[in-house]
């Protein structure tokens, strides 16, 4: 498994290096020492703690839906002309756009701050790894 450095999953996790450090003494992660002694924990154990960690926003009262890909979130943008309009969501840490018609915009009553639902379904979805140099 891969190991990462306090700091980067610190990062990942959305927490101080401190915090991270506290977890460690807690026993939430595991640390070990890498060849330079620094601590290091295991990649995968971070992702587990990351998804234990997450605590999205429930769905609206009533909304139900079959797509597991919902980003609950808070309108930051409109964008619109007479057609087509283009919305901008804040989901927690994460930048939703979605490209919709300027009618559904009205529709839904969409505006700034109002709270939202952005749902995906695909069968593409690109997944990107950072590669050290020399390692590529």
């Amino acid at each position: 498994m891969p190991k990462m450095r306090i700091r980067d999953a610190a990062t990942h996790l959305g927490v101080s290096d401190d915090t991270l450090r506290r977890w460690i003494d807690r026993g939430l992660l595991q640390a070990d020492l890498d060849s330079s002694g620094r601590k290091v924990v295991d990649g995968y154990e971070v992702a587990m703690v990351a998804r234990d960690q997450a605590a999205p926003p429930g769905l609206p009262t009533g909304t139900t839906s079959s797509a597991r890909n919902r980003f609950v979130g808070l309108v930051t943008d409109i964008r619109m002309d007479s057609v087509m309009a283009q919305v901008e969501l804040q989901c927690g840490p994460f930048r939703v756009v979605s490209l919709m018609s300027s009618e559904a915009v009205r529709e839904l009553g969409l505006e700034l701050g109002s709270a939202a639902v952005a749902t995906t379904k695909a069968t593409h979805v690109v997944v990107e790894v950072a590669h050290e140099a020399g390692d590529q």
